[in-house]
C-alpha cells in the first residue's frame, strides 16, 4: 500500500474495493467499545460523554465526523464535501453543527486561521483581497506562499473569516483530542492506524488471533497512558520544529518541556522518553552542538548514550571522566557496541593514540581471505557463495533471516502468550515488550522450559516444522514466509547440536533488538564440515555485532570465521 494510502481516509472517493462502503464505521465503533471497556476507569467524565453524545448520532451523521477526524486536516469547504454513501449531506453537516461535532469557522482558533487558508486557490485568495480592497490587490503574479502572508499579515482574523466565509462555508472537525485518544489507548501507540483493519479484511495480512477476553490492559492509570501520550506528541512536535528553528531553539524547548513534564514520567512511558532523548541528542551533536547535546545525553543510560557521551567528554576535554565512564560500560555493558567500544576507547584514551586500532579492525585484518572475480564487486556475497560452490560446497545467504525465524518458530506460542499481559488489542504484531529487557525476564522459565523438551533435533525439527504448517502467512516480525524458509532453517538444526541452538537462542532472547542481528552471512558445507562465514569485501567493516557473534559461536564451538575477499581480474571467456 502506497504511503498516500497509509490513512484510509487520507483521500476522499478512495474505497477498498472488497470492502462495504461504510467499512470505516464497523472499524471505529469496534475501536470506541473496545476502549470503553477496558479502559472506562481511566477515561474523563468529558471524554465518556463524548462516547455517549457520538453513539446518539445517526449513522450518516457518524460517518461524516469519521471521515472529518480521519483526515489530516482539521478544516473542510462544506461544498467540497462529498461522500456516495452519505446521503442528504446539507441534513449531516446541520446535525454535526448542532450536536457540536464541527463548528463553523469563526468559532475556530484564530491561531489556526493559516490551516484555512491553504484550503483555496490563489485565483481564489485574489478575489478575496479583492473583496476586501481591490485598490490594494497584490499583483496576480505573486506566488500563493507570498499571498498567504501578505493576506495574514493585512487582515486580522475577523475580517478573513467574514469574507472566506461568505464565499465558502468552512468547518472545523470537534473531539479532536478525544479521538486521538481513544485511538492511541486502542493500538497502545501513535504510529499503528486504522489501516491495520483494511489490510486484515482485505486479506493483505494475517494476524495472530486472540481471544478478547485474555488482552490485557496497556495502560493500568490515566498517567501512564497521559504520560506516553504525551512523549509521543513530543516526538512527532520534534520531526516538525527541527526543520525550521536553530539548534539553540530546539535545545531550549527541549529542556524547558523536561524540566516543566518530563520530570516524574510513568515508568511505562520510560523507554519512548529514552528513544526520544537519543533522537534529539543525536541531532544537536550532528548541529555541533556538543555540551548541548552531552546535558541530554546523560538523562539515560540506554544505549548508544553512554558510547556517545564518552566521545563527546573526549572531544571537550573531560579525559577523566571519559575514562571514568569507559570504565563502567567495560563493568556492565549493555550490548556488543558498549562491550568492544569501551575496550577500545579506554585504551586509545590511556596510550594516548590518536588512531588506536579498534578491535573489530584488528579482527578483519587477521582474517583469511579468498579471491573472488572483480566482476561481483556489487554482489559481494554472491561471488562468495560461487567461490565455495566451485570448492565442492553447498551455500546459501544464511545472515540473520534463518535464525530469526527459528527463533520465532520455536517460541511461537511464548511470543504470543496472553498470560505474559504483552498483547493489548487484536491487531498487535508482536508484544509490546518484544524489544525491552522485560522480554527475557517474563519468559525465561518458559524459554527455558521448551529448550528443555526439545533436547533432540528431531523434536526440534518437529516443532518448527509444525509450527511453521499451523502458522503459514500469519505476520511475525521474526518469521518469513516463502518456498525454501524452512528448508534453512531445517538446514541449521541438521548441522549443529541441540546444546548449541539452545545456547544462541537464549543469546538472542536476552536482548531481541541488538541479538537478532549480525549473524555471518553465508552458511557453508558439505558431507564432513560446515563454517557460518561473515564476507567482507576491501571497502567493508566489521561491526561490534559481528565480531560479538564470531567470539559467541567460538566460545559455543560453533564453527564460523570472517573471510576478506581479495578483487582479481575476470577470467577470459573462452571462444566457442
Amino acid at each position: 500500500m502506497s504511503a498516500e494510502l497509509s490513512d484510509p481516509f487520507a483521500q476522499e472517493q478512495v474505497f477498498p474495493t472488497d470492502l462495504p462502503p461504510k467499512y470505516y464505521l464497523d472499524y471505529f465503533n469496534y475501536v470506541l467499545a473496545f476502549v470503553r471497556r477496558r479502559y472506562a476507569h481511566i477515561l474523563h467524565e468529558s471524554e465518556l460523554a463524548f462516547l455517549d453524545d457520538y453513539e446518539s448520532l445517526s449513522e450518516d451523521a457518524q460517518c461524516l465526523f469519521i471521515r472529518f477526524s480521519n483526515r489530516r486536516k482539521s478544516f473542510f469547504r462544506t461544498n467540497s464535501v462529498s461522500y456516495s454513501e452519505i446521503g442528504d449531506m446539507d441534513a449531516v453537516l446541520t446535525e454535526l453543527l448542532d450536536r457540536a461535532f464541527i463548528e463553523t469557522l469563526c468559532e475556530a482558533h484564530e491561531s489556526r486561521f493559516g490551516e484555512v487558508i491553504e484550503l483555496f486557490t490563489k485565483p481564489e485568495l485574489l478575489e478575496v483581497t479583492r473583496l476586501l480592497a481591490p485598490e490594494i490587490m497584490p499583483s496576480k503574479s505573486i506566488k500563493k506562499p507570498d499571498l498567504v502572508r501578505w493576506l495574514l499579515h493585512e487582515y486580522d482574523f475577523a475580517v478573513l473569516c467574514e469574507v472566506i466565509g461568505e464565499m465558502e462555508p468552512v468547518v472545523k472537525v470537534s473531539f479532536e483530542a478525544e479521538v486521538m485518544l481513544m485511538k492511541f489507548l486502542f493500538f497502545g501507540n501513535r504510529y499503528a492506524d486504522m489501516t491495520e483493519f483494511v489490510v486484515r479484511d482485505l486479506g493483505h495480512v494475517r494476524f495472530q488471533s486472540f481471544d478478547e477476553q485474555y488482552l490485557s490492559i496497556q495502560f493500568d492509570t490515566r498517567k501512564d497512558a497521559d504520560d506516553t501520550l504525551m512523549v509521543s506528541l513530543m516526538k512527532e512536535t520534534f520531526d516538525v520544529i527541527k526543520q525550521d528553528l536553530p539548534p539553540e531553539e530546539i535545545f531550549d524547548w527541549f529542556m524547558n518541556w523536561q524540566v516543566t513534564s518530563g520530570t516524574g514520567l510513568s515508568t511505562k512511558a520510560l523507554p519512548s522518553f529514552n528513544t526520544f532523548i537519543l533522537r534529539v541528542s543525536a541531532w544537536l551533536e550532528r548541529k555541533k552542538m556538543l555540551s548541548q547535546a552531552l546535558s541530554i545525553y546523560q538523562l539515560t543510560n540506554d544505549a548508544p548514550a553512554r558510547e556517545r557521551r564518552v566521545r563527546l567528554l573526549f572531544n571537550l576535554g573531560e579525559i577523566d571522566e571519559a575514562l571514568a565512564l569507559c570504565e563502567e560500560m567495560a563493568e556492565n555493558p549493555q550490548n556488543a557496541d558498549e562491550r568492544y567500544f569501551s575496550q577500545d576507547f579506554h585504551e586509545k584514551i590511556k596510550n594516548k593514540k590518536s588512531r588506536a586500532v579498534k578491535r573489530t579492525t584488528q579482527a578483519l585484518k587477521a582474517a583469511e581471505a579468498i579471491e573472488v572475480p572483480v566482476s561481483f564487486r556489487y554482489q559481494v556475497e554472491f561471488g562468495a557463495i560461487t567461490y565455495y560452490r566451485e570448492q565442492g560446497y553447498q551455500a546459501f545467504f544464511s545472515e540473520n533471516e534463518p535464525w530469526r525465524a527459528l527463533f520465532g518458530l520455536l517460541f511461537w506460542d511464548i511470543i504470543y502468550d496472553t498470560n505474559v499481559q504483552t498483547i493489548h488489542n487484536p491487531l498487535q504484531r508482536i508484544p509490546s515488550d518484544f524489544f525491552l529487557p522485560d522480554f527475557y525476564f517474563k519468559r525465561s522459565e518458559q524459554l527455558k522450559e521448551r529448550l528443555q523438551a526439545a533436547h533432540s533435533k528431531e523434536i526440534i525439527d518437529e516443532l518448527v516444522s509444525r509450527t511453521y504448517a499451523d502458522k503459514y502467512g500469519i505476520t511475525n516480525v521474526l518469521v518469513p514466509w516463502y518456498d525454501g524458509a524452512l528448508e534453512k532453517v531445517l538446514t541449521l538444526t541438521s548441522l549443529l547440536s541441540p546444546a548449541k541452538i539452545h545456547a544462541i537462542m537464549l543469546e538472542m532472547a536476552l536482548n531481541l533488538r541488538e541479538n537478532t542481528r549480525g549473524f555471518p552471512d553465508l552458511l557453508v558445507w558439505n558431507e564432513n564440515e560446515y563454517a557460518f562465514i561473515e564476507i567482507k569485501s576491501p571497502t567493508d567493516h566489521l561491526s561490534s555485532r559481528q565480531l560479538h557473534w564470531q567470539h559467541f559461536f567460538a566460545e559455543h564451538d560453533v564453527q564460523s570465521r570472517i573471510v576478506r575477499v581479495n578483487w582479481i581480474k575476470d577470467l577470459p571467456v573462452n571462444p566457442m
